[in-house]
């Protein structure tokens, strides 16, 4: 995993006030399913990026892929003691299961719900909201090339 790296010029991270840091996460597959890559990028609350990780998963579907960037992502965080945390994902199923909004009904997004909600549950603060995929960029990025094997 690498660590305390500047934020890329081009990307921009949105900030939520002091001690909130931002979590972008991203899955990507080629067919779905087919093979599935990751990506999880950390932001301190005033946008500097401290954390990153993209990686292939094998064979998945792409809201696989992208319960695996957020739960990866979370991982990260608690491993460096983050307390508050605000997750932005450009998939909209993920975004609204883990909200309340939908229920999880797939037997394999059931699994990683059920692993995703303890970390969840370990923040004192915890925010999910969804970002169009332009604004996902660095993630969507890494996660491609995670896929390429890059």
């Amino acid at each position: 995993m690498e660590q305390e790296r500047p934020a890329e010029p081009a990307f921009r991270p949105k900030t939520f006030g002091p001690g909130i840091h931002v979590l972008y996460a991203d899955g990507a597959c080629d067919g779905n399913p087919g093979p599935a890559s990751f990506a999880a990028v950390l932001f301190d609350d005033g946008g500097r990026e401290v954390e990153r990780a993209s990686g292939p998963i094998g064979k998945a579907t792409n809201n696989i892929a992208e319960y695996v960037a957020l739960q990866r992502g979370l991982e990260c965080a608690l491993a460096r003691g983050v307390r508050r945390i605000h997750v932005l994902m450009d998939s909209e199923l993920v975004v609204r299961q883990m909200s309340g909004q939908y229920r999880v009904k797939h037997p394999n997004l059931k699994k990683l719900y059920a692993a995703v909600e303890p970390l969840r549950k370990r923040f004192a603060h915890f925010a999910i909201s969804y970002v169009p995929r332009h604004l996902n960029g660095l993630a969507d990025r890494l996660a491609a090339a995670a896929l390429k094997g890059k």
